[in-house]
């Protein structure tokens, strides 16, 4: 018996007596098996923010914003649509079917493991190249202060890997609380700099020979300095920057409740997009020009730094090392939990399966932590440029992710429209429009990415490697998982 259903295939299941359709089944993924249920409501809303402000915001505005100006809040604006989006999309599913496999555990029902395969290994991209972003930043950071600005930076991103590792490894409660605690940071010191921000601007005070308001906008050259292709060029980037979003989806397996859970945490991310990014860059554009902002400094770190106020700039700085080390942190979880759902299907190691006591996947978590050693290795080749070179990368793994969902929401969509599932009641509005205009909205993002020159055009030529290496995989791959789905559920799940 497959693991994909309990007794009856989705696909072929007989008309109910009176006429109608019946819904199948219920799809049963073996990797949701040995998870705790330690989620609470207040980890899963503080891991829906915290996955909506990470490090594409504190570290990679400020160079987006030396190369497009204040149009970066139409960037930021239209990419968190599509966000919200991906994420609604995503809850619906989740409340149809709570999985810790999230949409590779849909995917195996709605596309087979072809399908689960392909979601699994591009979310695999996605996050062990974070990973690196993650490290990079952090070690970026740390050179702010002068104790350690003679450490070398692949040094920093090592120390910062081995204790994001060390922290993931202990039960999925502390994970929360962690997430719980590093959500309220980020968000205090968000709501923090707003206000001051806006104190700065209402009050028109000098922040390093400059006087805060709408002339630093007017007088550099308006919205569009650079003019509107820079900031087009930069939408690749910026989807970098809502790449955890989906992570309250993953998590949602590890809760009770999600139906009650998930709505809210869910909806409320749209004004947290509205608040926190958007109208921080706003507040960005106004405070200072757009030139007087670099990739090499947070730009919350830049304007308490030529603010003048003693500490203000080491204390944000703080903050967004906080923020880096939690994606980092939450990469880590979401891989695991990913990679065990795959394993137990067949098409990912065996050893990513296994758990620890604490009902902790960590075998999936040291294969990500492995690709960070990577990083590491990059960061001490290529210091200057590893951030940006595995930005890209990670982009494409998560346009790849984003756009497996919308297809599964799809195909969800339309199996309940034939009436072999029933869509709750918390769904997706707009369906089937809304997925075929985000997948054609991630389309193009590759596209403007090919147009742009350097990195991010090397970076789409070598999406057939990409294809290549998943089609390889796959054939190397598929005899396990056949004999995966083939053999008795209760040798599936390997033991410590």
């Amino acid at each position: 018996m497959s693991d994909r259903v309990t007794a009856a295939d989705p696909l072929s299941a007989a008309p109910a007596a009176s006429g109608g359709p019946t819904a199948a089944t219920p799809h049963v993924d073996a990797g949701d098996a040995g998870y705790r249920k330690d989620l609470k409501s207040r980890h899963i809303n503080m891991i829906a923010i915290g996955g909506a402000i990470g490090t594409g915001l504190f570290l990679g505005a400020g160079g987006r914003m030396s190369q497009a100006g204040p149009s970066l809040f139409i960037a930021y604006a239209v990419c968190g649509v599509f966000a919200f989006f991906v994420v609604r999309a995503l809850g619906e599913l989740v409340l149809y079917r709570p999985s810790s496999g999230a949409f590779v555990s849909y995917a195996r029902e709605f596309m087979g493991e072809k399908g689960a395969y392909t979601a699994g290994w591009l979310y695999f991209l996605n996050w062990s190249t974070t990973a690196v972003a993650d490290i990079t930043a952090a070690a970026t950071y740390a050179h702010f202060w002068s104790m350690f600005s003679d450490v070398p930076q692949w040094i920093l991103a090592l120390i910062a890997l081995a204790v994001v590792l060390a922290a993931n490894l202990i039960s999925v409660k502390y994970f929360g609380e962690m997430e719980f605690w590093f959500a309220i940071v980020k968000v205090a010191a968000l709501v923090a700099f707003m206000l001051v921000g806006i104190f700065l601007v209402v009050t028109s005070h000098d922040i390093g020979g400059h006087t805060p308001g709408l002339g630093n906008i007017t007088d550099n050259g308006g919205i569009f300095p650079e003019g509107t292709m820079p900031m087009l060029l930069l939408i690749q980037g910026v989807v970098f920057a809502y790449a955890s979003v989906e992570l309250c989806g993953v998590a949602a397996g590890e809760t009770e409740s999600p139906e009650k859970i998930m709505p809210k945490a869910i909806n409320s991310i749209m004004w947290r997009v509205g608040l926190f990014y958007v109208g921080s860059v706003v507040l960005l554009a106004l405070l200072l020009p757009y030139t007087a902002y670099s990739g090499d400094q947070s730009p919350f770190v830049t304007v308490f730094d030529k603010l003048g106020i003693p500490g203000a700039a080491g204390v944000m700085n703080l903050v967004v090392l906080t923020a880096a080390l939690s994606s980092l942190n939450s990469g880590l979880y979401s891989t695991g939990r990913i990679l065990r759902s795959m394993s137990l299907a067949g098409s990912a190691p065996r050893f990513t399966g296994v758990m620890n006591k604490g009902g902790v996947p960590y075998g999936g978590i040291l294969l990500t932590a492995g690709f960070g050693v990577l990083g590491v290795a990059l960061n001490y080749l290529m210091p200057g440029e590893a951030f940006e070179l595995v930005l890209n990368f990670a982009s494409i793994g998560i346009i790849g992710t984003w756009a497996m969902i919308m297809v599964c929401s799809l195909l969800f969509w339309r199996r309940a429209k034939e009436g072999r599932v029933v869509r709750p009641g918390y769904n997706l509005p707009w369906a089937p429009y809304t997925q075929i205009v985000t997948l054609l909205f991630l389309g193009s993002v590759l596209v403007l990415m090919w147009m742009d020159e350097g990195i991010s055009r090397t970076t789409v030529n070598c999406l057939p490697l990409i294809a290549a290496a998943l089609v390889g995989g796959w054939f190397l791959v598929r005899g396990r998982v056949r004999a995966t789905a083939a053999a008795p559920r209760d040798r599936r799940i390997p033991t410590d």
